[in-house]
C-alpha cells in the first residue's frame, strides 16, 4: 500500500536528574557537595533512507517517545547521556508542525538528518549551586523535559519529469514503453491511483526519473477527484510532461483539456506554472488525430513544444525523450520552501508561543488563579518539590519573573488558590 501523508507524535527524552550528595571519606573532614548532573535526554532525528519508497511504517506505530538521560550520582559522577532515537524516512518527505502548519524540515537526499524533537537537559546536581555564602547545598535540579509535538509527514515522489493530464489520455502506456516501470493499466479512469517511478535512459546514455502522476480533473486543486493526492507529487518535479489525447474518443476537446490541466496546477500553486512544459501529442495512430492536433497547434503559441507520439505503437517517442533530457539539464531544482534563510534546509528551528515575560495569569470559574507560560512550566517541571531548599529558590524565581506583583495586580489576596499545571498553591503576602 502506498501511503503518503501521515501524522505522528513525537517527544524527546527528558534530562536526568541531578543529584543531592556530599563527599564521605575517612580522614577527609568536611567534604561538600558531590552531587553529579543528570545526563542529557535523547533526540528524535529523522533520516532519509534510499530505499524506502512509502510513509507505510506509520501507519502501525504513530507515537514516538525517546530515551530519557540518565539520573545523576554520587562522587560528582554525571549521568549518561541517551541515544538519539533515530527514525528512518523515505526520500522526498516534508516534516511540518500539526498545529501551526510550519515546515520543520524538506528531506530529500540519502542520510540527510534532522531533529524534529530535542531531549531535555540533564538537571544539574548540588555541586553546581555550592557558594561561600551556602557551601553545603541541598539542592538539585530535574531534568528538562523533553521538547513534544505532533508533526505531519508528507511524501512527495522525487522525480525529474512528470506526467500530467486527463485519466485515460495515456500517461501509464507512455511510462511503461519508456521504462522498466509496470504501472497499472486498463480502459477505465483512474487506473492509476498512485504515483508510479520509472527510470528512462535515452539512446545516449542520458538518464532521469520519469513519474506516471494520477489523473486530473477539473476541481482537482480542491481536492475533487485525486487532488491533492496527486498535486503533492508534482511539486517536486523540475519538467512537466503534459499528455494529450488528441483522438478525442471520449468527447473531450484536447484544447479544452489542455487549459484545463494548467488551470488546475496553477490554482494549486502559482510556482508549478514557471516549471517548463512540454507537451505530448498522444495516441496519433487514431483515425482523427492528425486533424486534431491541426486544429489544437492553432490556439496554441508558436513557440509552444508539441510532440506526436503514440505510446501504444511506440512512434516519436526518442525525440521526446531527447527534449525532457535536454530540458532538464536547463533546468535547476525548484526549492519547496518559500523565504529560505541562510539556514540549511534540514535546520529545525524551536519555537514556543509565550507572553515576553514568560507567563500569563488568567481566572478560572471558581476563583481560581491560574499562571501558565512555557518559561514557568518548564522551571516548575525542574523543580525537586521534596527538598526545602529547592522550594526556596523556585518562590525567588517566580518573584523574580514577577508572578507575585503580578498575581496582586489581578487582585490576588492572602489565602487565594493559585494552579500551576495540575497543582494548587495558596497565594501570602
Amino acid at each position: 500500500m502506498f501511503v503518503d501523508h501521515v501524522k505522528v507524535y513525537v517527544k524527546g527524552g527528558d534530562g536526568g536528574d541531578g543529584m543531592v550528595a556530599f563527599r564521605r571519606e575517612k580522614y577527609v573532614p568536611n567534604g561538600g557537595p558531590a552531587g553529579g548532573d543528570g545526563g542529557k535526554g535523547a533526540n528524535i532525528v529523522f533520516i532519509v533512507q534510499e530505499g524506502l519508497r512509502t510513509l507505510m511504517d506509520f501507519r502501525y506505530k504513530r507515537i514516538f517517545k525517546a530515551d530519557r538521560g540518565t539520573h545523576g550520582m554520587s562522587a560528582n559522577k554525571h549521568g549518561a547521556k541517551a541515544e538519539d532515537y533515530v527514525i528512518e524516512v523515505p526520500p522526498g518527505t516534508v516534516v511540518k508542525d500539526a498545529e501551526t502548519g510550519e515546515t520543520i524540515a524538506d528531506l530529500v537526499e540519502h542520510g540527510q538528518t534532522a531533529i524534529i524533537a530535542k531531549g531535555g537537559r540533564g538537571g544539574r546536581g548540588n555541586s553546581r549551586f555550592a557558594t561561600p555564602a551556602n557551601p553545603a547545598p541541598e539542592l538539585s535540579e530535574k531534568g528538562e523535559p523533553g521538547f513534544e509535538r505532533n508533526v505531519i509527514l508528507e511524501l512527495k515522489v522525487l522525480a525529474d519529469a512528470g506526467l500530467v493530464g486527463f485519466p485515460s489520455v495515456g500517461k501509464s502506456t507512455l511510462l511503461s514503453v519508456v521504462s522498466a516501470a509496470k504501472p497499472k493499466i486498463a480502459e477505465y479512469h483512474f487506473t492509476t491511483i498512485v504515483p508510479n517511478l520509472g527510470m528512462v535512459e535515452t539512446e545516449d546514455q542520458r538518464s532521469f526519473a520519469m513519474a506516471d502522476l494520477p489523473g486530473l480533473i477539473q476541481g482537482a486543486h480542491e481536492g475533487i477527484g485525486l487532488g491533492h493526492q496527486f498535486l503533492r507529487h508534482i511539486e517536486r518535479t523540475r519538467v512537466i510532461v503534459h499528455v494529450v489525447d488528441m483522438s478525442a474518443m471520449e468527447g473531450r476537446d484536447p484544447y479544452e483539456d489542455y487549459v484545463t490541466i494548467n488551470e488546475e496546477l496553477k490554482q494549486y500553486n502559482m510556482r508549478l506554472t514557471e516549471r517548463p512544459q512540454l507537451i505530448v501529442a498522444n495516441k496519433m495512430d487514431m483515425p482523427d488525430s492528425e486533424e486534431n492536433l491541426k486544429e489544437f497547434r492553432k490556439k496554441l503559441p508558436e513557440d509552444a513544444k508539441i510532440f506526436p507520439i503514440s505510446a501504444l505503437s511506440r512512434q516519436g517517442l526518442s525525440n521526446l525523450l531527447f527534449a525532457i533530457a535536454d530540458l532538464l539539464e536547463v533546468t535547476s531544482e525548484f526549492p519547496m520552501i518559500e523565504d529560505e534563510t541562510d539556514e540549511s534546509e534540514s535546520a529545525v528551528l524551536y519555537k514556543h508561543e509565550s507572553d515576553s515575560d514568560g507567563f500569563s495569569i488568567s481566572r478560572d470559574p471558581d476563583g481560581a488563579y491560574v499562571i501558565s507560560g512555557y518559561a514557568i512550566e518548564r522551571m516548575f517541571k525542574m523543580t525537586d518539590f521534596s527538598r526545602e531548599d529547592s522550594i526556596r529558590r523556585f518562590a525567588r524565581q517566580m518573584r523574580g519573573m514577577g508572578i507575585d506583583d503580578a498575581l496582586r495586580e489581578k487582585g490576588a489576596e492572602d489565602g487565594d488558590t493559585v494552579r500551576l499545571l495540575e497543582f494548587e498553591f495558596e497565594f501570602t503576602e
